[in-house]
C-alpha cells in the first residue's frame, strides 16, 4: 500500500502540499529523519513542520524516538522494529532482526538499544 495515494481512505488527513511533501520523503527514506534531515527538502517553517508531524503521529502514520544529540527522529510505521544508536557518533540504524522482548501485561511500542557501532569499534569514525 502506497501512503501516499491511500491517505484519504485511511485517515481522516487531508493531503496538502506540505503534508506530501513531509511524507514522500519519510516514504522514500531507509532510515528515521529528524527536522534538520528534512529542512532543506520542505518549503515550511519549523512550527508547521512540526504541526503537521503531530498529526500524522495523532493518526498513527509515524513513529518518532529521540536520540543523543537531542534531534527528534521520524519514520513512517510499517513494521516494528528496535533501533541502535552508537553512543560515539549518533548513528542510527534500524534493526530489523526479531527481537523477543516481552514484559507481561506492557505493550512494547518501541525498543532502542545504545552502543558502539561496528564502525567505531574498529576505529573508523
Amino acid at each position: 500500500m502506497n501512503i501516499l495515494d491511500n491517505l484519504t481512505t485511511i485517515t481522516n488527513i487531508k493531503l496538502t502540499s506540505a503534508r506530501k511533501s513531509i511524507l514522500e520523503l519519510l516514504v522514500n527514506s531507509n532510515k528515521p529523519l529528524s527536522y534538520e534531515d528534512m529542512k532543506e527538502y520542505i518549503s515550511m517553517d519549523k512550527a508547521t513542520f512540526y504541526r503537521n508531524i503531530t498529526i500524522f503521529e495523532e493518526e498513527n502514520l509515524i513513529s518518532s524516538f529521540e536520540s543523543n544529540d537531542k534531534k527528534r527522529y521520524f519514520e513512517i510505521k510499517k513494521t516494528q522494529h528496535a533501533h541502535f544508536i552508537c553512543s560515539l557518533c549518533s548513528k542510527i540504524e534500524c534493526i530489523h532482526e526479531k527481537l523477543d522482548f516481552v514484559m507481561p501485561g506492557y505493550k512494547i511500542e518501541n525498543i532502542i538499544i545504545k552502543g558502539v557501532c561496528k564502525n567505531c569499534m574498529e576505529g573508523k569514525e
